[in-house]
């Protein structure tokens, strides 16, 4: 199992970052190696990941399945390879205090199978870097969209 957690402060108020995180459309292209997604329903959509390792190229494909939307403060999310054998789970949580707001996101990635001896450790060395790109990346974007609370 690898598990990967960042925070970062964002000057601005909850619902602002709910406002930009509610909406998967938002942040999906912000993952890294992402090259697509289809959304299926309200909660499900299936991502296409393309990248390199060590020379070589590799295309995923993943199931994300919405399991709880808790305004203005919670977003999970289930995960489940469609062409590789794994599974997790994911948040996003936002606190504000005073007028910032921290917002976290933590995912945590299990390989199974044969395969998964031989991807735990890439995915433990991987999974904090995307985490905190994806939540900085985020971070950057609502700070631009500074969607104002209507």
């Amino acid at each position: 199992m690898a598990l990967a957690s960042h925070s970062v402060i964002i000057p601005t108020s909850v619902e602002n970052v709910w406002n930009y995180v509610s909406q998967i459309e938002n942040w999906a292209t912000l993952v890294p190696a992402y090259k697509e997604h289809e959304q299926i329903n309200e909660h499900l959509s299936v991502w296409t990941f393309e990248g390199n390792f060590k020379g070589l190229k590799k295309t995923v494909k993943m199931e994300l399945d919405i399991t709880e939307f808790q305004e203005p403060s919670t977003i999970r999310f289930e995960l489940k390879g469609l062409t590789d054998n794994f599974t997790g789970s994911g948040e996003f949580t936002a606190e504000e205090t005073a007028e910032e707001t921290t917002m976290t996101g933590t995912i945590e990635v299990n390989a199974g199978g044969l395969t998964g001896a031989v991807l735990t450790p890439v995915i433990k060395m991987v999974l904090p870097k995307v985490t905190t790109r994806l939540t900085e990346k985020i971070a950057r974007q609502v700070k631009q969209a500074e969607v104002p609370v209507l």
